[in-house]
């Protein structure tokens, strides 16, 4: 599909739009290419879009149709995909290569989806091959209608705040030492921004309060954030706002995303802002800074220290994180209007983590298989029943196996009610992400879960998100509305593990063939592999 003919479906659907009073749209024309960036201090070769190194954010609305023409300067397919997005009833636009072709180099595709029913702090991030080590990744804000009211005064501003780790070796180094089988030797440093040590500067006036949202972008490492001085308070995880508790540190997992207000009510001047590794050895710090406009004097005095290695402290945090049951989400109506605890659940996933050698080479698993990529988008082979992989290839409980290499698909029924328990048998803090969906977070605890485990749940106000961290020789539990149609992906953040197999993908499946359920496949939508030659209908 040629650029100009992408505008002209974008212009019809706007059209169309118009005509029919419906959402409104935003446009959004990027450009990927590669650049020179020097986040760490030395030369590298990153991933830009329009030339930004992160990426540009997404401003939208509840509700709002977001048209985003992407076309790949570089010299390698490329595709995106949006953390936390759920694509109702869309997995095709879902932006990683279970469901979406890759964007061939020179070439371009317009990815047409709507934030339906959504509000909060987002993410969006390459997907393929290990180019999220070379940036391409930005921030997405879904703000709330303006009549749904929202539990907090506005702030005097809202601050994009994108960490994680980083190394100084070019991605394309970094993916040869995993295709030849090998783990990746620690991170170098930590950004903020895309910044090395005070290299991002957020401006404040003293009395007044500010939003901060916070996302880890990283590729491995859990960290801690902390600003000098400063206490925040937490309103805002991943589309839900939360009971407001102060905090003075915040430990963001892979993946999550977190809002936080802070008021400058300290003295004039400038103060660190803290971002250190957790459960890592050694400990990787970065600082930026908070500056206010009455400053008296740069920022002085020790880094403010944080927790390292201390478990049970950051477990105890996560279990202190609830949803404000009387705040409205993107919707008017209160958000502990969904009693999730009063709905009996059909089924119990069990998924635990795994790493082993197969065939000479490391590779990491979910269940006992290492997921094999197909030569075909599974959406695309099971929307044109092509083949290609097997439903139930992944079991739902772990089978004492060998790591073994498969197209790891399971299957599940549009509608239910399930629950979901991520087991952790390892020394290492773990991080995982459905796509498509919010779910509850019921409960986390050390040891093995077993059925006396659910005594101890939370069944009144546990979080929605779509992100959950795993402690180490640990569980946590979730309860999943199976209420979105598609195929979707679930992996860990730990992106060389995800790389290197540990993921599956969730097939929710109806046969009703009704559009209230699911879109037909997009008219734009790139078709590949088997796919290819095939014809699609309109969208």
């Amino acid at each position: 599909m040629s650029i100009n003919l992408a505008v002209c479906v974008a212009v019809g659907v706007l059209l169309i739009a118009i005509a029919t009073a419906e959402d409104p749209y935003r446009f959004f024309d990027w450009n990927v290419t590669y650049g020179d960036i020097y986040p760490l201090g030395v030369r590298q070769q990153g991933i830009l879009i329009n030339g930004q190194f992160p990426g540009p954010t997404i401003h939208s609305v509840t509700n709002d149709n977001l048209i985003i023409n992407v076309i790949n300067s570089l010299d390698e397919p490329f595709l995106i995909s949006w953390n936390g997005i759920q694509q109702r009833r869309n997995s095709f636009e879902d932006g990683v290569y279970g469901t979406t072709c890759p964007i061939p180099p020179g070439k371009n595709f317009t990815y047409i989806m709507q934030v339906k029913d959504q509000i909060g702090s987002f993410y969006y991030f390459p997907s393929l091959g290990f180019h999220k080590a070379a940036g391409g990744f930005g921030a997405i804000r879904i703000l709330s209608r303006p009549r749904i009211p929202v539990p907090f005064d506005e702030p005097a501003d809202d601050f994009t705040v994108l960490i994680g780790d980083w190394y100084k070796s070019n991605h394309t180094d970094l993916k040869a030492i995993l295709d030849r089988g090998h783990k990746l030797p620690n991170p170098d440093g930590i950004l903020i921004n895309g910044h090395g040590p005070n290299g991002s500067t957020f401006t404040v006036e003293q009395g007044k309060t500010y939003r901060l949202r916070i996302s880890n972008v990283g590729l491995q490492n859990s960290l801690n954030f902390r600003i000098q001085n400063h206490r925040m308070k937490l309103v805002e995880v991943e589309g839900t706002h939360t009971v407001q508790q102060m905090y003075s540190s915040l430990d963001i997992h892979c993946g999550q995303s977190y809002s936080v207000l802070i008021t400058a009510d300290q003295p004039g001047q400038d103060y660190f802002i803290v971002v250190s590794s957790r459960f890592s050895a050694p400990i990787l710090t970065t600082t930026g800074v908070l500056h206010y406009t009455n400053s008296a004097g740069k920022v002085s005095g020790p880094i403010p220290g944080g927790p390292t290695i201390q478990v049970d402290w950051s477990l105890n945090q996560a279990r202190s994180i609830r949803s404000n049951l009387t705040a409205s989400g993107p919707r008017p109506n209160p958000q502990g209007s969904y009693h999730y605890g009063m709905i009996n659940t059909s089924r119990t996933i069990i998924i635990q983590s795994s790493a082993g050698r197969v065939d000479g080479k490391q590779r990491y698993g979910l269940n006992g298989v290492s997921f094999k990529p197909a030569d075909t988008p599974l959406k695309l082979a099971d929307y044109f029943n092509i083949g290609g992989f097997r439903v139930g290839s992944i079991s739902d409980r772990p089978q004492g196996r060998r790591l073994h290499l498969d197209t790891a698909v399971m299957g599940a029924d549009y509608r239910t009610f399930i629950e979901i328990v991520f087991q952790n048998p390892e020394d290492i803090v773990q991080s995982y992400h459905i796509d498509g969906y919010q779910f509850f977070v019921v409960g986390m605890d050390g040891g093995v879960w077993s059925e006396g485990s659910r005594k101890g749940y939370n069944l009144h106000d546990g979080v929605a998100r779509s992100t959950i961290q795993v402690y180490p020789k640990s569980w946590s539990a979730l309860y999943v509305p199976l209420d979105n149609v598609g195929m979707w992906n679930v992996r860990t953040e730990f992106w060389a593990r995800q790389y290197l197999g540990q993921q599956f993908y969730l097939r929710v499946y109806t046969n009703s063939g009704s559009i209230r359920d699911e879109f037909p496949i997009p008219k734009n939508a790139r078709l590949c592999g088997r796919a290819a030659g095939r014809h699609t209908r309109p969208l």
